[in-house]
């Protein structure tokens, strides 16, 4: 099967990435999920054709790492996701999070590009649809 996968790393990012490198490329490689790494990791994961997910902790005050990753990576590269039900965004945080809160996800990636919430849900959307074949 040529399915995109779906990686959630945990505290394992360059083992995750050696691996997904020593994979090498397919059509579809997949999506990074609930992202955590740096923008150089993000960018290491891009090149091997993966896209990177934004997860809401990019709605975090303290959440630096993660915010400066959602400002720079290219914006067809990246999707935007809630990890519900957990990590809810601000203003829910410590909530029980649910999919309708991904647009404080998308607000806050927007405000970090300077860019409109609608350009940053219409390509996440296209960019969803093409990797998932939802098109």
């Amino acid at each position: 099967l040529d399915l995109p996968v779906i990686i959630h790393d945990r505290e394992a990012h360059d083992r995750v990435f050696s691996i997904l490198r020593k994979m090498g490329k397919r059509e579809k490689q997949g999506v990074i999920h609930c992202f955590s790494g740096d923008v150089e990791l993000a960018h290491s994961f891009i090149d091997l054709g993966y896209y990177i997910s934004i997860p809401g902790t990019v709605t975090y005050k303290k959440a630096s790492v993660v915010k400066d990753v959602a400002a720079v990576i290219p914006l067809e590269r990246m999707l935007v996701e809630t990890d519900a039900p957990f990590l809810a965004p601000a203003p829910r945080r410590g909530k029980r999070n649910e999919p309708a809160f991904v647009e404080y996800t998308a607000r806050e990636i927007a405000k970090l590009r300077n860019i409109s919430f609608e350009e940053v849900a219409i390509q996440t959307s296209k960019n969803a649809e093409d990797l998932f074949g939802l098109t």
